[in-house]
């Protein structure tokens, strides 16, 4: 079956540019709910039209064009209803002077609403503006779909109740959002640079913009520089994380003359700049950053400073203690003192029972300790749990080459 250049043009241009249309809107409208239907139904014309039509010289701009008008058409419908009068007011470009300019920037401080909680603030910001999937979400956030979907549910039903406006908050407001913000942004790195699935540059690229637009709003926020600086050391990479045929390369065996020096340059600037402007207790993003910098500075793997490693990790324990990052510690105690060693420390983690990655570090470990058998059967349960096709994938052959050494 032949492929619908216009219906894949559209699908591009939602996932790639759907939140920004949707960010604009919501700007231009004030109400969430009624620019997600106008954004929507705009999609459903889209699909009816550009396969007729072509597809328009400028996409996104036709597309927000043809919401805004719809948003129109359902106030009109509305206000006519009795009682209903005065609904159909769409505020008019351009918006008064804020500080935040960039639309989904400023709408992801509008969902980053203190009386949601933290977590509920970046699923809503991923979910709405970000453009993942419930289920990416969860992902995202280590919650089952299910879990995830309800709560987002519950969020949106405690804005209506409790009316909260989506406006841009006041300067003095937006310190007190900018760590759901931060999230936000770096889970939709980390979304876009999946260790072991497809690389979307588009969400790469767009939450490093977002970033650089976040210093450039507090310039001495050791957060903001600590999250550039570890998006840039990770980003170094991206050439190198792909062998010829697509598959992808573990950190251990990339060509490393293939990394980006200019990005590590400025990310191992950064780094020090987030150090010197938190000398008492260091942001975890700058920590992170110090931990991405020991990778980005070894000429190999063999080379790595796994001592300084360990030794940030236990630091960004003190500061941002979770099973992720002693996880983490465990794989890096493991290069320092032995697959022993690291096993043990994996094993004390709790937590992550359906964390397909805990169950391959275990795995990993088992392996070259010479246990086959037990590693196979971490592998298997590994697989056994929800995950990307690619990282599935990746599990499967490091099975495989288990089964051959333990043949």
């Amino acid at each position: 079956m032949t492929e619908d250049p216009a219906r894949t043009a559209l699908v591009r241009l939602v996932r790639d540019e759907g939140r920004r249309v949707l960010a604009t809107l919501v700007r231009q409208l004030g109400d969430l709910p009624l620019a997600e239907d106008a954004v929507q139904d705009a999609t459903l014309r889209a699909l009816e039209t550009w396969p007729r039509d072509g597809v328009p010289e400028q996409p996104r701009a036709w597309l927000t064009v043809t919401a805004r008008r719809r948003a129109i058409d359902l106030l009109r419908r509305e206000a006519a209803r009795p009682g209903k009068e005065g609904l159909a007011v769409v505020p008019e470009d351009p918006p008064p002077p804020e500080t935040v300019r960039d639309d989904l920037l400023r709408l992801i401080f509008v969902c980053c609403h203190p009386a949601l909680a933290h977590e509920t603030q970046v699923a809503l910001a991923l979910r709405t503006l970000c453009g993942l999937s419930v289920a990416e979400v969860g992902q995202a956030l280590l919650v089952p779909e299910e879990t995830m979907a309800k709560r987002l549910t519950r969020a949106r039903q405690k804005i209506a109740r409790a009316a909260i406006p989506y406006r841009v908050p006041a300067d003095h407001e937006l310190p007190d959002r900018l760590r759901g913000v931060l999230a936000t942004v770096y889970l939709l790195f980390t979304e876009g640079y999946d260790p072991v699935g497809e690389v979307r540059p588009t969400l790469v690229d767009e939450a490093v913009r977002l970033t650089r637009l976040l210093r450039e709003l507090m310039p001495g926020e050791p957060s903001v520089l600590g999250l550039l600086a570890l998006e840039l050391l990770t980003d170094s990479r991206r050439e190198a994380r792909r062998d010829a045929a697509g598959l992808p390369v573990l950190l251990a065996d990339q060509d490393r003359s293939r990394w980006r020096g200019e990005l590590i340059e400025e990310g191992v600037r950064l780094v020090g700049e987030g150090l010197r402007r938190s000398p008492g207790r260091p942001d975890p993003y700058v920590v992170q950053a110090a931990i991405a910098a020991c990778h980005a500075l070894a000429p190999t793997w063999a080379d790595t400073d796994w001592g300084a490693v360990v030794s940030w990790y236990d630091v960004l324990l003190e500061v941002q203690d979770t099973p992720v990052v002693r996880l983490n510690r465990a794989a890096a105690l493991a290069e320092r003192d032995g697959p022993a060693a690291g096993l043990a420390a994996v094993d004390a983690v709790t937590g992550l029972e359906r964390y397909p990655l805990r169950h391959a570090a275990r795995a990993e470990l088992l392996d070259r300790l010479g246990d086959h058998a037990a590693a196979r059967a971490a592998y298997d349960a590994a697989l056994a749990l929800p995950q990307d096709p690619a990282q599935a994938a990746q599990l499967r052959r490091r099975r495989d080459r288990c089964d051959r050494t333990g043949a």
